[in-house]
């Protein structure tokens, strides 16, 4: 059953990927929907076997590597921690592919795609189902791999093919602390088995390897180093740029890699490996601190963004944040169970973007939009669900509440209860962003579907990325058609796309509630029966925390909405003449910290100037120069020298020989005076 559920996909993308175009695209459609289906069934049953059963196991494929001491076999990890992931990544997926059908309907390259998302599913499967680290890197790249093919997906776009090569060259990055990571795990313990390496590892506790000119210990800088990985596939601070980017993939790209499967790769990692992570402290904090200030810098920068897709994506980024934020005050439960939640309204607010884009005619700017929900009332319903499970609308006295107020509550309770420096610093940062959260999510919401629609208007009042709200008219060029549409156009998506909206805002509603005792409560430690590291506390924790800590996340999503509503409900002036007065904070959040243009000064430019210097230098005119080039060009120099002579007058030729002559003569004389 296990290696049904992970090698389904592969079999979907195989015929839809090599067999499309004679089966046909409704055909290739079918095929690789119906098997993720399949795969999402026997998930949930894996689920209850063993997460609710306890019936953890592990199945041997074949044997992978064998080389000297070294054994890898091709073997299958099924625990509560794998049970989780298999029904995330199955059941979003099997519904993105549902959606698909009906998003990429006019497409002539259907087959391709849906070979792609098949492949992505596969790829992530193998990476939770991993029994070591070598078959993790290898899902780990997979993923990656597939990833680059679908943000490219429309490679006709210059900007998806830069989107593409960014999202791969980025978590190369990332990946190549990974792969020091493994390196470093291998050359420490002499095994890449998980269960190997976690019962050896209290054994290197507190002692160093001598690197460079520095003893650093072992435990930490293997964690430092596997995390630096994490960073990279879940788009934490330093390697986020790519993340936004991925958006110029289709959208159910999107929801697919930010909802379930590529940027929750890293908090899988930091949770798998949770034995190792406890016994470094100082791991511990450098995640917690990447988590936070993440979670905090994403949730500035969507305050502005005015791409309906963007501003999910940086939402994601925030979240991410969190789950890691968790894990660094040790409370895996917490990371997972928002993991967990967050895959239901994530992947709800992504496709119901999509179900807008589709009924503006694929129109993503909200500056053009507005008004929409009496035209679209379902994808506003939607959309409404999963914002308030996003923004974690809940009641604390009666701990009623959407998944997200379950999910993000306990982690900013566990950073409260932390009682560190490193924790208090994570709980200010994620209550502060829980705010920005609120109003941004909201920010979108009232664009999009209240107000006064703008979808008609020819031209609108633009704030620019410089900042210059510009006072005369000029036409958004940012996705939109150029074009007028009136708002009798706009019309509901295929009902394809809207059945999984419908699934998703379920889990979005009652998946905390469901799945809250297992996850960080009193079962917990049942529930998860070793597969993560749970640390003493967690458990009860909140049971001590002061009324104004519960009370806290409440307040600051009660507060972004109040301000939303004022700015875009009451005052909608407001926000185009505080663009136009570019003030600093709103250049600087606007675009996004700069770094993009700080990456773009510090490494873009100088690898463009060194690889146009070893070519034009390097290679043209040192190797060839000197080299095949050089030697051509002599060779035609001395050609042309000798055709010079060959002109057909006879006093020339004459010349010629009596100089022959004469050089003859003159050896001679020279060599016999010698002797």
């Amino acid at each position: 059953m296990y290696a049904a559920i992970v090698f389904l996909p592969l079999m979907g993308s195989a015929i839809a990927g090599l067999f499309g175009r004679f089966i046909g695209v409704r055909a290739s459609e079918l095929v690789t929907t119906g098997l993720l289906f399949v795969s999402a069934a026997l998930s949930c049953y894996a689920f209850y076997d063993v997460a609710l059963l306890g019936h953890s196991q592990t199945v041997r494929i074949a044997q992978w590597i064998t080389s000297g001491d070294f054994e890898a076999d091709w073997a299958l990890r099924v625990d509560t921690l794998t049970a989780v992931m298999l029904v995330v990544v199955t059941g979003v997926s099997s519904l993105v592919h549902l959606y698909s059908v009906g998003y990429m309907c006019d497409d002539p390259h259907r087959p391709r795609f849906f070979s792609y998302l098949s492949l992505f599913t596969f790829a992530m499967l193998m990476l939770v189902t991993a029994n070591n680290f070598l078959q993790m890197f290898f899902g780990w790249e997979g993923v990656g791999l597939a990833s680059y093919l679908l943000i490219g997906f429309w490679y006709e776009r210059p900007s998806a093919n830069a989107a593409a090569l960014k999202a791969f060259v980025v978590n190369r990055v990332g990946d190549f602390g990974f792969m020091l990571g493994i390196f470093g795990v291998f050359f420490i313990f002499g095994t890449l088995d998980f269960d190997a390496v976690f019962q050896a590892a209290p054994q290197f506790v507190g002692k160093t390897f001598h690197f460079g000119s520095w003893d650093v210990d072992i435990i930490t800088t293997l964690c430092i180093l596997l995390f630096i990985g994490a960073m990279g596939k879940s788009a934490q601070l330093g390697l986020h740029t790519w993340l936004p980017d991925a958006m110029e993939g289709p959208t159910p790209v999107s929801a697919l890699i930010h909802a379930a499967t590529m940027v929750t790769a890293g908090v899988f990692l930091v949770c798998r490996c949770s034995p190792l992570f406890q016994l470094s402290p100082t791991a511990l904090a450098f995640v917690t601190f990447i988590g936070a200030s993440t979670a905090f810098f994403a949730a500035t920068v969507g305050l502005f963004q005015n791409d309906i897709k963007r501003v999910i994506a940086y939402s994601t980024c925030s979240q991410l944040g969190y789950m890691f934020a968790a894990a660094g005050v040790s409370a895996y439960g917490a990371a997972m169970f928002h993991l967990f939640t967050h895959a239901f309204f994530k992947a709800l607010l992504f496709l119901s973007a999509g179900a807008v884009i589709v009924a503006m005619h694929h129109e993503q700017d909200m500056r053009r939009m507005g008004g929409l929900a009496r035209r679209i009332p379902f994808t506003w319903a939607m959309m409404l669900i999963g914002n308030l499970a996003l923004t974690g609308f809940g009641i604390p006295l009666l701990a009623i509440g959407t998944a997200g107020f379950y999910s993000k509550d306990t982690i900013i309770n566990a950073t409260y209860g932390a009682g560190t420096g490193i924790g208090t610093y994570a709980f200010v940062l994620t209550l502060t962003a829980a705010a920005m959260t609120s109003f941004y999510s909201w920010r979108q919401f009232l664009m999009t579907f209240h107000g006064r629609y703008r979808g008609a208007d020819e031209t609108v009042h633009l704030e620019h990325a410089d900042g210059d709200t510009h006072a005369h008219d000029e036409p958004i060029d940012d996705h939109a058609h150029g074009h007028a549409l009136p708002l009798s156009e706009v019309h509901e998506a295929p009902r394809t796309m809207l059945a999984p909206l419908a699934v998703l805002a379920v889990g979005a509603l009652f998946a905390g509630a469901l799945f809250d005792h297992l996850f960080v409560g009193g079962e917990a430690r049942d529930f998860w029966r070793g597969a993560i590291a749970l640390a003493a506390g967690h458990e009860n924790a909140e049971e001590h925390l002061p009324i104004w800590v519960e009370f806290g996340p409440f307040v600051a999503t009660i507060l972004g909405f109040a301000i939303a509503w004022y700015y875009y409900i009451l005052r909608p002036e407001l926000p185009a003449q505080m663009a136009a007065r570019r003030s600093l904070i709103y250049l600087f959040l606007y675009n996004k910290w700069y770094f993009d243009e700080l990456y773009n000064f510090l490494f873009v430019r100088p690898a463009l100037w060194l690889g146009r210097v070893l070519w034009k230098v390097g290679d043209g005119r040192i190797i060839d120069g000197l080299g095949p080039d050089g030697i051509s060009a002599r060779v035609l120099d001395a050609t042309r020298g000798a055709v010079r002579l060959q002109s057909g007058y006879v006093y020339q030729y004459a010349f010629v020989m009596i100089v022959g002559v004469v050089a003859l003569a003159t050896w001679f004389v020279v060599t016999l005076g010698v002797r």
